[in-house]
């Protein structure tokens, strides 16, 4: 049963993940952009340099920001990666096995009888 809840929540993951991958990618290339203009306007002395650095900033950050779906598609890859990363994992079988109290009661009695 977990399988299957893993693979619906795989499946939903990988196609928000593939519908987003243009906003994303206008994301990335909007967001460096706009820290090479950042980068630029620390590096400027002139005052009418920076102004028109920081109107430029502004606009590439109203492009940022129309691209804000992309967020979505960057959690859908964080789902995916966790849905692969639990698809083998035997955690609850260590995890019942720690908890079992006979197995803690047998560990004491060995170091007991030493």
């Amino acid at each position: 049963m977990k399988k299957i809840g893993l693979l619906l929540a795989g499946g939903i993951a990988a196609v928000i993940l593939l519908s987003s991958i243009i906003p994303m990618v206008g994301l990335a290339i909007s967001l460096l952009i706009l820290y090479y203009i950042y980068k630029q306007f620390l590096k400027t002395n002139t005052t009418g340099g920076k102004i028109a650095l920081v109107i430029l900033g502004f606009f590439v950050l109203m492009a940022s920001i129309s691209n804000a779906p992309a967020i979505i598609g960057v959690v859908a890859a964080y789902v995916l990666y966790l849905v692969y990363k639990n698809w083998n994992s035997k955690k609850q079988g260590i995890a019942k096995k720690e908890s079992d109290p006979f197995v803690n009661f047998e560990k004491q009695w060995m170091e007991l009888n030493k």
